[in-house]
């Protein structure tokens, strides 16, 4: 019998479809957050019964899917250019993103795809002298829908 441990988190992959972008720095992030979906509710009182509400499901709810990586001013990038286009310039170009979470060989362990997504905001870290960091960008996307595919 194999023994099947958690997946690791550091190894994963985003993908931008639609984008004209092949570049490999676009792929690389050291953080991904906001993989979830919530079911909101709506309560439903019925007249004579005070011992509980009815909680119906009304529609899923998915908050911004947030990337960080680190900025780099070497290399043009595509994403960066996508990004400011939409904020700065209010020229929006959604497209399809994926993040693929792989295994120790490379192969996708788990994948999410984000339909629809364009930037809703850019941030670059605070730049301090007394730190030995680096600069982190960070980008926000909002998106129609999301969901959890089969690998």
């Amino acid at each position: 019998m194999d023994t099947v441990y958690p997946s690791p988190g550091f190894h994963f992959k985003v993908v931008f479809d639609g984008l004209d972008s092949e570049a490999e720095i676009d792929t690389r992030f050291q953080e991904v957050s906001g993989l979830s979906v919530e079911l909101t509710t709506e309560e439903l009182v019925e007249g004579g019964e005070n011992r509980f509400v009815y909680k119906l499901p009304v529609r899923s709810k998915f908050p911004n899917l947030v990337l960080k990586r680190g900025m780099t001013t070497t290399q043009a990038s595509p994403l960066v250019n996508w990004a400011k286009d939409a904020i700065y310039h209010f020229q929006f170009k959604q497209c399809q993103v994926q993040v693929t979470l792989l295994n120790e060989n490379h192969e996708p362990a788990a994948a999410w795809k984000f339909s629809g997504a364009y930037p809703v905001k850019m941030n670059i870290s605070d730049l301090k002298a007394m730190d030995n960091s680096i600069v982190i960008e960070t980008l926000e996307l909002a998106y129609k829908t999301g969901e959890r595919m089969e690998v």
